[in-house]
């Protein structure tokens, strides 16, 4: 997950986003970071050929992560895991689901029916420069 994550940032980001603030997305995060997110048994991954090319995360009522290679981009396999991780964050929740696009993305999300409530950033609590998103509603 945080090679999917990192390859995803660094291959689809570019555009919206400077050198500086790809360059410390990550921030301290390392691949233990991936472990406990895992052990909470809410992340959901698609493989191709044995590997992971995309993996979601939900609580109730947000989707926290969703992140795709960039060679896996343009085959439906996000809207799947999108809906996949909207059913998750539905489950035990009465209200919007809520996400934080990134720039890049926030054009995928508005496709699958979020709405932009507002615009903030996020430093991800592990350092990098802070980042521009959106803040969605489904």
């Amino acid at each position: 997950m945080f090679d999917v994550t990192r390859r995803s940032v660094e291959g689809l980001a570019t555009r919206d986003y400077s050198a500086e603030q790809i360059a410390g997305w990550m921030g301290d995060r390392t691949p233990a970071f991936y472990e406990t997110l895992i052990a909470n048994g809410r992340m959901l991954v698609a493989e191709r050929d044995g590997n992971v090319v995309a993996f979601v995360d939900a609580d109730p009522g947000e989707v926290t992560r969703l992140f795709i290679l960039p060679e896996a981009t343009g085959l439906g396999l996000g809207a799947k895991l999108l809906n996949i991780g909207v059913d998750q964050a539905r489950s035990g929740h009465v209200g919007p689901v809520r996400l934080e696009a990134t720039l890049n993305a926030e054009g995928f999300y508005r496709r699958h029916g979020f709405k932009s409530v507002g615009r903030g950033t996020f430093s991800h609590g592990l350092g990098g420069d802070p980042i521009e998103i959106v803040h969605m509603e489904l």
